[in-house]
């Protein structure tokens, strides 16, 4: 089997490559990353190294948007499961950098689904968000609500992404599954995140902002949860269609918000328990920054259903790894 993963030196395209890897070792898996700078590049290639110890990976560096380099991946390695998780993330980056995601979450899909089209693998997944949902006060979120009011250019990129992958899969009969991930944290994390920007504030005796004055609720996804769920859909493949149409969207989040407090002192405790902070860290509170929706809660029934999703890891314990990686890497 040859998996295609886009965004393999990203957070989930690094652990979803080294489950793959280290689990089915008959796989071959291509990834493709263009390293950009949106956050340290250091931590992309700390994971890239890793994933290089393998004998049955390869690395291609480029762009999404670069049509030809999407081809050339295709032709040469004629991947049977092809996994798109390569997107310029971030709610807020959006509204002050927006060219970017319209080269990386549109053409750059546009890209993939052309190539999907002409060489027709087993099965493409892409990467959705709960982003999606926008201001939705109607809880817990189920892929059956409606999703047409993006608070975010991100997150209507990702809606977009949605759409044109429907119309490829309703016009080409391309199998099609896109995920719509919550608030996924963890080890090799993203820097721009809440759980990891905080810790680096407080290790360096800063203070953290808490926007809404802190009442914010999030569904936070431990990494390992989210990929086991990954592993099981690239094994079984698509289970359920939209419609008749060769294309399904599921959830894929912990089911259990919890408070932006909360999230701050369970944070605060693993940083204390690892020796990285001697003491609470100040706390700013700010009002409600533009682009920011109030809460995200995950309906995952349909994932569990078809291919067994349960998330496992309580938020204690999900913090308490990423503080002990973090005071590893960074050899504090």
């Amino acid at each position: 089997m040859n998996i295609l993963i886009t965004g393999v030196a990203g957070f989930i395209g690094f652990h979803l490559a080294k489950k793959v890897l280290d689990e089915l070792p008959e796989a071959m898996i291509i990834g493709l990353d263009n390293f950009n700078n949106y956050y340290d590049v250091g931590l992309k290639q700390s994971r890239l190294n890793i994933l290089n110890e393998h004998n049955n990976f390869v690395f291609i560096k480029g762009d999404l948007s670069d049509r030809q380099t999407v081809d050339s991946l295709f032709s040469n390695h004629n991947p049977n499961v092809v996994v798109n998780l390569a997107a310029q993330a971030g709610v807020r980056y959006s509204i002050t950098n927006p060219q970017s995601y319209i080269n990386s979450n549109l053409i750059g899909f546009f890209n993939i689904l052309e190539s999907c089209r002409t060489h027709m693998p087993e099965h493409l997944i892409y990467a959705s968000s709960s982003s999606v949902y926008g201001l939705n006060e109607k809880i817990p979120y189920s892929t059956d609500d409606k999703t047409d009011s993006p608070v975010s250019l991100y997150a209507a990129t990702k809606k977009s992404n949605e759409l044109m992958a429907y119309s490829y899969a309703k016009l080409y009969d391309i199998k099609m599954t896109g995920l719509r991930f919550f608030t996924v944290y963890g080890e090799y994390g993203r820097p721009d995140m809440a759980y990891y920007s905080f810790t680096e504030k407080m290790v360096n005796n800063r203070p953290i902002q808490l926007f809404n004055n802190g009442d914010m609720r999030r569904d936070f996804t431990y990494i390992d949860d989210v990929i086991k769920a990954m592993v099981k859909i690239i094994e079984k493949g698509q289970i359920r269609k939209e419609n008749g149409v060769s294309h399904k969207i599921y959830n894929i989040g912990n089911s259990k918000p919890e408070n932006l407090l909360y999230f701050t002192d369970t944070l605060e405790n693993a940083l204390l328990t690892e020796g990285l902070i001697s003491k609470p860290a100040k706390r700013d509170f700010l009002p409600m920054q533009q682009g920011d929706v109030y809460q995200t809660f995950a309906d995952v029934i349909e994932l569990e259903h078809d291919y067994g999703f349960k998330p496992e890891t309580p938020l204690n314990e999900g913090l308490l790894r990423f503080a002990k990686w973090y005071k590893s890497y960074y050899e504090l």
